[in-house]
């Protein structure tokens, strides 16, 4: 039997089948395919196209029960190293890192890094606003459970959407990005003051709002410095909560004097960074 229909019909159903042909070719278009191992995921993100400043991102998936790492992992762990140098039309690849979690390590020290899932937001300068961009990552990361295992992944994804379905995805994970603040900023969550104890021990004074639990954790000025993770100090001043780390870790023949050290303030809602130097 031969069904006849109505042509108004079926320019009808040929157009929505095309504008669904269309939002899955820019989803597709707007994430690289997923990079799978045995315990995690990999792929970039690409946001809208406007101008010669571009935001992306790396999206790591974990399988539960699993972690991988900030960009400084504790007592234990591997950073994760990104390489974009074989992009076509990118000047320069900044990876920015939403708050990070501590846990522990298994071993009696602590590490600091995500679980379940992460976007890292990237900031991405072409060299020619007017031309394609073509983004190429080799991604090498670590993912823990109780053994840690290294990963090697390869992505790439031009940047082609003037609307990317992972705008909003992206601005998420840029909301999660520690803000930058300067000590003595009259925030509800600040680094009041940071100073020395002694040759080899630094103290600093955090103003918490409600008593609520926080996490401080510092970088020296090179990624080879290895200073361990600040402890809260129990018999603190009023009002502050304190924290305290020695300085080990340090790189031969660096000094630690007028050091410039990164402080990160993990807070339930709110994370900040500050940048000073050790007097």
């Amino acid at each position: 039997m031969l069904t006849r229909v109505p042509l108004r019909a079926a320019v009808g159903v040929a157009t929505t089948l095309l504008a669904s042909s269309l939002a899955f070719t820019a989803r597709a278009d707007d994430a690289s395919p997923w990079q799978r191992d045995g315990h995690s995921a990999a792929r970039l993100l690409a946001g809208s196209r406007s101008g010669a400043v571009l935001l992306g991102g790396i999206a790591i998936q974990l399988e539960p029960g699993w972690k991988t790492y900030w960009r400084s992992p504790g007592d234990s762990g591997v950073p994760p190293r990104f390489d974009f140098s074989k992009s076509d039309n990118v000047e320069a690849v900044t990876v920015m890192w939403p708050a990070p979690l501590k846990f522990d390590d298994g071993a009696g020290g602590h590490s600091i890094g995500y679980h379940d899932q992460i976007v890292l937001p990237l900031r991405i300068v072409a060299k020619a606003a007017d031309k394609p961009v073509t983004l190429r990552a080799e991604i090498n990361y670590a993912v823990c459970a109780k053994l840690c295992i290294p990963v090697e992944a390869s992505a790439e994804l031009g940047f082609n959407s003037v609307a990317s379905t992972e705008d909003a995805n992206l601005r998420a994970a840029l909301d999660t990005v520690p803000k930058p603040a300067n000590i003595g900023d009259p925030n509800p969550l600040t680094i009041r003051d940071v100073k020395r104890d002694g040759p080899k021990n630094v103290v600093v004074d955090v103003v918490v709002p409600d008593s609520r639990n926080v996490n401080l954790y510092v970088e020296g000025p090179t990624p080879d410095w290895a200073l361990p993770i600040p402890e809260p100090v129990k018999d603190g001043p009023a009002g502050v909560q304190r924290f305290s780390f020695e300085l080990d870790g340090l790189p031969p023949g660096a000094k630690p004097d007028g050091a410039a050290l990164k402080f990160t303030l993990v807070g339930p809602e709110k994370s900040y960074e500050f940048n000073t130097n050790l007097e």
